[in-house]
Formats: structure tokens, sequence, C-alpha cells
């Protein structure tokens, strides 16, 4: 049994197999590298005193099942508000994905309830149906490492879909998941739930991933309301809605879609 996405390995981390991805076994889906820049990024100076506001994250390359190493660094202090610019590379230095955001400056606001948007969740993780990922031909991997259940829809029912995801293994080793972690390592499946094609004919991988947050979850199951747009292009995007189970909204996700016949 695997342990965790990744393990440490002196300035490394060095993934698992956990972390494979759907569309080609050698490579990491997209959210657990995500989440370990988030990792870094945690670990700035001040971090108690900011909340990531906003983090897109480019893909420039496959990211390999193998050691990858995080850095993170403020890239515009203030106050207030402050830029961040975070990088994923492998051992040998080549940059896999790049992270850039706001982080800003948390307050107490006694703020009128009309100003607040009333969001309620999706039904709870309790009443979903549980599912499989769609077929991998692996054993392990990001289909394994989660725990999934859908609401609305489902991998293999073309359309919008509401799912809950939960971490079965911690992201890092020896290390309890955050709650900037469980977003992030959830806000990529978008386009994955929501397929408007056929997975078997159709590829549709992002390329990036935005991921706006209000406030940050609570609990272990983070709710993810997709949509797939694809258009004759060959580009699309896929819209998320990100909940949490007691408080409903937390925020939204945006990714921008590669299409293409296999």
């Amino acid at each position: 049994m695997l342990d965790a996405f990744y393990e440490p390995d002196g300035d490394l981390f060095r993934a698992t197999e956990l972390t494979r991805g759907p569309w080609d076994p050698g490579a990491q889906h997209a959210g657990p590298p995500a989440a370990l820049l988030g990792f870094a990024i945690e670990r700035l100076p001040e971090a108690d005193e900011f909340q990531v506001g906003r983090v897109t994250f480019e893909i420039l390359r496959s990211v390999p099942i193998g050691p990858v190493r995080v850095e993170a660094q403020v890239a515009r202090p203030g106050k207030r508000v402050q830029m961040f610019e975070a990088a994923l590379s492998d051992a040998e230095g080549e940059v896999l994905m790049r992270a850039r955001g706001w982080r800003l400056r948390k307050a107490r606001l006694d703020l009128p309830g009309e100003a607040l948007l009333a969001s309620q969740p999706p039904a709870p993780p309790e009443e979903g149906r549980a599912s499989d990922f769609f077929p991998t031909e692996q054993e392990h991997g990001y289909h394994s490492a989660m725990e999934v259940r859908f609401v609305a829809g489902g991998f293999l029912e073309p359309g919008p879909a509401t799912a809950w995801l939960r971490m079965r293994q911690p992201l890092v080793a020896g290390e309890e998941p955050t709650p900037l972690q469980r977003l992030l390592v959830a806000a990529d499946v978008g386009n994955g739930i929501s397929a408007a094609l056929d997975f078997r004919r159709f590829l549709f991988i992002n390329v990036d991933l935005t991921v706006h947050l209000e406030r940050m979850p609570k609990g272990e199951w983070i709710g993810v309301d997709a949509a797939t747009l694809p258009r004759p292009n060959g580009i699309g995007t896929a819209e998320s809605t990100l909940f949490d189970v007691d408080n409903g909204r937390v925020g939204r996700a945006l990714q921008t879609l590669l299409i293409s016949e296999r």
C-alpha cells in the first residue's frame, strides 16, 4: 500500500504511483503537483496572516512520475497584498509547472447579511454515489488515491456533473494535508468529471488551472460542480464551483482545454 502522493527525499519530493493521471501512465495528474506547489506556497513567511486569494498554474510540460523540486517566493511584498511565484521542476532543474498568484492579509469584518451571497452546498457526500474513475488500465494512480462520490452526473455520463472528492492518503508522507492542499488536489478534476466528449475518442487536456479562493474549506471533502465547454476549433474550457460540506461555496476553478481526436 502506498502511503502518500509524495515521499520527501532531501530537498526533493519523490512522486509515487498515486500521482499518475489518466492520459499517460508515466505522467502525473495535474492535481498532486498543483497541491505540492501549494505546499511550498504555504511555507512562505507570514503564511498564517495571509490567505491565497487567487493562484494560476501553468502546465509547461508533462510532469513525469519521479523526483521533483518545488520552490516559492514572494515576488511583490506588501502589507496587505502580496504576489507570490512558485515553480515545480524535475531533478535536473527543468521547470515543469509554474504558479503565480495573490495572497491577501486576513481580517475580521462585521459584514451586513445582505452583502453575503447565500450559497448552499450540494447534497452531502453520504447521499452521493460512490464511483470509480473512468478506466485507466493501471492499478495505482490518482484514480485510486481519491475517493469520489457523485451527486449528479458521472464519469461516463456526458454533461455537467457534481462530485465530492476526498484524499485517501496524505499529499506528503508524514504531513497532515492542509485545507489548501485538499482543495488544490481536487480542483483540477473539472474537465474529468464533466466530460462533454467521449474520452475513448477525444482528448481534452487542460494546459492551466486557475483557482479563486474566497475562504479556506473545512473538512476532508471538497465538492466540485463542473461543466466542460468544448468548441469545434479544438479549444474549450471547464468551469467549476468549489464547495465544502458545512458552509457551501469556497471559490471557483477554471481550466483552458486543448481538445483533439485520439
